[in-house]
């Protein structure tokens, strides 16, 4: 994952009710293969200094700390995720992308909140399910408020996010160009629900129609 530099992505919204459909639909692929279902906690902090801070439009980045937890393994990592001035000009996001894999997530957590003094910003839940093969990586992601289905290349190939729209009978155009914290608030000012910088299944959520 260190090695990962850009990504190439397209993100749809469904509601929560669609789960079993969806998931049906990426099983029947053969050329699929299913990963274990996995519940990730993702915690994004911002930089302590207002000149640096990552959610200014010159930077427009995500500092963020997740955990991962299925019945195999758990998985922590430290990863910077940004979008690029030119990242919604084509017809798929392309972002800048690098990820480190933490030893312990407990300690990393306490150096960026007592020692760096990192400012939380938010943080949020999700069980995610991944199909995959060599060169597509599909995740039906749980939110609190809805599902978001997610088609990432592996080979840094824009054309192959395309074809795997095409493959799921998905029209690109349909796609939601912004972050899952653009989506929840987006939701909670046109339904009227009060919003929370950490989202998580035990609130009170608005939800994808």
């Amino acid at each position: 994952p260190g090695d990962k530099i850009m990504e190439y992505e397209v993100r749809f919204y469904y509601n929560s009710n669609e789960l079993e459909n969806i998931i049906s639909k990426l099983k029947s692929i053969k050329e699929l293969k299913q990963k274990p279902r996995t519940y990730e906690k993702t915690i994004q902090y911002d930089h302590i200094c207002k000149e640096y801070s990552f959610y200014n439009k010159e930077i427009d980045g995500r500092f963020r700390i997740r955990i991962s937890k299925n019945e195999n393994e758990t998985i922590s990592k430290l990863s910077w995720k940004r979008r690029l001035k030119d990242t919604t000009k084509g017809n798929v996001n392309s972002e800048e992308e690098k990820e480190v894999y933490i030893d312990n997530y407990e300690k990393f957590i306490y150096i960026v909140e007592q020692v760096m003094h990192f400012k939380l910003i938010e943080s949020y839940e999700r069980y995610r399910n991944i199909f995959e093969n060599e060169e597509i990586e599909i995740a039906l992601d749980e939110y609190p408020f809805g599902l978001a289905l997610e088609i990432e290349s592996k080979n840094n190939r824009e054309e192959t996010v395309i074809k795997w729209t095409k493959k799921l009978d998905l029209n690109i155009k349909d796609a939601y160009r912004l972050s899952w914290d653009d989506k929840y608030r987006e939701l909670c000012i046109n339904q009227g629900i009060e919003q929370y910088n950490i989202v998580s299944f035990d609130k009170k959520m608005p939800e994808v129609k």
